[in-house]
């Protein structure tokens, strides 16, 4: 078989170690004389550090020690990726921004439970575990914030020194002129949505194994940003960081949880460098779900003006997002909101308002879609509502405002996070829209639905269209290497959690340098070897990452007839590179083997790609539900997704990943919500509690690719990674709000859970009675 290798549907390399065990995860790497890491956790949400008492603990057996925040380097941790936003967008917003970063371990007070205050180390986990219970941490409780109403009260406790209330993030961006938009508007509508808190729940848990040794650092970290956390590792050791080589070994599942700094990973790295030993941490699932980053949360005030007509003309978001104790990340998740509210929609004027808001709560952070599934659940719900204000199908209206391909590219009129003018730079959105409706508006759908209504069930349509911008910058690189038994061998700086790196990087490395996809190695997730690095988030790795691939393939291809050149005394011009050989065009016999030019020549190519701004993938996805009257269980019957994320360079794994996405949008739009309590407590901190759905309970995924290439990379691509999980919340919303019928009911939150939709069904009947239906 011959390339060209992009947009094959390969078998994935990886999954013939992954489904057999043979993975090698951070929980499988073992040291000699290795030590164990448990960390002593508050159980107070909101409390003064009077003092801990160690002296038990340290005198238990196998204790090697027990250290606190005054054995660490004090102050805020260092900043990490997208901490620090760009100059341009800062001047342009002016928001009102407060530094927010987390101690590695607060010495004044704690801010959530499971805030870890000590950490012990003995010589078995069992034993560290068993140590940390005899640790004695005086705490004075101090009032808790557990909710973004309390924390905005007038009275509330203000959570960190220095401020004056609770705001940590606010800023406006608009476009256009709302305000005309607004009076020349024939028909407004204005909703308040809620989207619930959510964990990302990784099947791996967090982990870190330290090893120093001839003064330097090895960390294995369970992360997806290998680079940036040796930066971090760097900034707080004092060590080089030529010095400190961290690794992502295989990691089962990251979704943004894996992708922020933690105190853990910088202090198990510390702990090696101070004790001399190799150092070893795995969280456990109820400290994955009281201290690993939550997400989503968030309360929108949205107002949309139109024309009788239908004419979307202007739109005002007034939102908040609840930070947690600490806003590590400033004004990401907000921005990504606002920049992804207008979807792919003609919206002449637009103005919103995001404020993030701290509470005594596990801090929040990106999680798949990072701020859009928000932004979508808002716009396309108050859509949903103006189609039944205007009386208009919620297909139509939508059809009416959507882009076209000949509006393309088309500017929002504000700048996207990297600091640069959002333009959507491509796509068919209408088309999108079409074969959306076509997966489940076939026979087969509506006979389905007719037999759901016989059995006396409510069976309801929902859309919802969004936009992504994917493949942000700042850069990527890549290391393409011919060894000397002719193999070739990549690396990258991003980190693998799943989206089959090392079987779609070999596929563009193979078409650029012009060799079998199966004569290639890929390592990713490892500083060795690639001075600079990014990671692996926001649907990047395809983008900035596969173009430095190919761009490093490419240049090597050239060395390579180069060095040829010279050995067959011929031009580079006149070579051509077939089943691993170099030889003359037309003359085959003239030839020479990589093998033989790699043991006579060192060849290798290393290229940064550095994106000028993102690209825009999007979609619509469409769903039919059908509801019991009784329970309030939804059921989903069929589910849909029209896609486009450029050429596809493995339609197998594109596949999985929007049906991976489409199963996280699921769970977050009828499943999952982390739970607190007034005092801030974790009420939901377990799987029996915590309710993730299984395989039983996603529908199988009718899916439709367009492939409209981007201008903005050399491979045209757009990323993938989070697609599937942005727009499903408010396609489900919007199909139960079909179901029920009745247009003055509102479905304003997720998730649609039993009980919910319960409260939903006695409005139902209380409206239907009314009327007298």
């Amino acid at each position: 078989m011959t390339g060209p290798w992009i947009g094959r549907p390969l078998r994935r390399r990886e999954d013939d170690r992954l489904v057999r065990g043979r993975g090698h995860y951070v929980a499988d790497i073992r040291h000699p004389g290795e030590l164990h890491v448990a960390f002593v956790r508050s159980p107070l949400a909101h409390a003064r550090i009077l003092g801990v008492d160690a002296a038990e603990a340290a005198s238990a057996p196998g204790v090697v020690g027990v250290f606190a925040a005054s054995d660490f380097p004090a102050g805020p941790m260092p900043p990490f990726l997208w901490d620090q936003p760009p100059e341009r967008l800062v001047e342009h917003l002016r928001p009102s921004m407060r530094p927010c970063h987390p101690p590695l371990l607060p010495s004044d007070r704690v801010r959530f439970v499971g805030q870890a205050v000590a950490v012990v180390v003995a010589d078995s986990r069992y034993r560290a575990e068993d140590a940390v219970a005899l640790v004695r941490v005086d705490l004075d409780p101090l009032p808790a914030v557990a909710n973004l109403e309390d924390a905005l009260r007038p009275d509330a406790p203000v959570l960190h020194e220095g401020w004056t209330d609770n705001v940590a993030v606010t800023f406006t961006v608009r476009a256009g002129d709302p305000e005309a938009a607004f009076a020349a508007a024939d028909v407004v509508v204005e909703e308040r949505f809620e989207i619930q808190r959510q964990a990302g729940l990784p099947m791996e848990t967090r982990g870190a194994v330290a090893l120093h040794e001839g003064g330097r650092l090895t960390l294995w970290s369970a992360t997806q940003n290998a680079h940036p956390l040796r930066r971090a590792l760097a900034r707080v050791s004092g060590l080089e960081p030529e010095r400190i080589r961290v690794i992502a070994p295989d990691v089962g599942g990251g979704f943004g949880v894996k992708g922020v700094l933690y105190p853990e990973d910088l202090i198990v790295g510390l702990l090696s460098v101070r004790l001399e030993r190799p150092v070893k941490w795995i969280e456990d699932r109820i400290e994955h779900m009281q201290s690993a980053i939550h997400a989503r949360e968030q309360v929108h005030d949205v107002r949309l003006a139109l024309s009788r007509e239908g004419e979307i003309l202007g739109l005002v978001d007034r939102f908040l997002v609840d930070a947690g104790a600490f806003n590590p990340l400033g004004l990401v998740v907000p921005y990504n909101t606002i920049a992804h509210l207008m979807g792919p929609y003609r919206v002449p004027s637009m103005e919103a308002v995001g404020s993030a808001v701290v509470t005594t709560k596990v801090p929040t952070a990106p999680y798949r879609g990072a701020g859009r599934p928000e932004a979508v659940f808002a716009f396309e719900r108050t859509l949903e509502r103006a189609a039944r204000a205007l009386g208009v199908g919620p297909v139509e209206l939508r059809a009416r405002n959507l882009l076209g391909p000949d509006e393309m590219p088309h500017e929002l009129g504000i700048l996207y996070r990297d600091g640069e003018p959002a333009v959507l730079d491509g796509g068919d959105y209408p088309e999108l829209l079409r074969r959306a409706m076509a997966l489940v508006d076939d026979e087969g759908s509506r006979a389905l639905a007719e037999d759901e209504r016989r059995r006396g069930r409510l069976v309801g349509t929902g859309v919802a269209a969004y936009v992504e911008g994917t493949g942000i910058g700042p850069f990527e690189g890549a290391r393409v290497a011919l060894d000397p038994d002719g193999r070739v061998a990549v690396r990258t700086g991003a980190c693998s959690q799943g989206q089959g790196h090392e079987t779609v990087f070999a596929q563009v490395c193979a078409d650029g340098l012009g060799v079998e996809p199966d004569r290639i190695s890929v390592t990713v997730g490892d500083t060795e070897g690639l001075e600079r690095g990014w990671g692996t988030v926001a649907s990047r790795s395809a983008v900035v990452a596969g173009n430095a691939v190919s761009t490093a393939a490419r240049t090597l291809r050239e060395r390579v007839l180069e060095a040829a050149a010279d050995a067959l005394e011929a031009a580079p011009g006149d070579l051509e590179l077939r089943h691993e050989r170099v030889a003359v065009v037309g003359a085959p016999e003239r030839s020479i083997a990589l093998t033989e030019l790699a043991r006579t020549v060192d060849l290798e190519a290393v290229e940064y790609f550095e994106p000028a701004t993102v690209t825009w993938a999007g979609g619509v996805h469409a769903v039919t539900i059908s509801v019991d009257p009784e329970t309030g269980e939804v059921r989903i019957l069929r589910y849909g997704v029209a896609h486009d994320c450029g050429p596809l360079i493995n339609p197998t794994i594109v596949d999985g990943q929007i049906h991976g996405g489409v199963a996280q949008g699921i769970a977050g739009g009828l499943y999952e919500e982390v739970l607190y309590g007034e005092d801030a407590q974790l009420l939901n901190a377990t799987l029996a509690d915590y309710l993730v759905p299984t395989a039983a309970e996603i529908p199988p995924v009718a899916l439709a690719h367009l492939e409209t290439p981007s201008p903005l990379n050399p491979l045209g691509l757009k990323g993938v990674g989070e697609g599937g999980a942005i727009p499903a919340p408010a396609a489900l919303a919007n199909a139960l709000e079909a179901a029920l019928g009745v247009p003055e009911l509102v479905v304003r939150r997720t998730p649609l859970a039993p009980p919910y939709v319960r409260s939903l069904l006695e409005e139902r009947g209380a409206a239907l009675a009314g009327s007298g239906t």
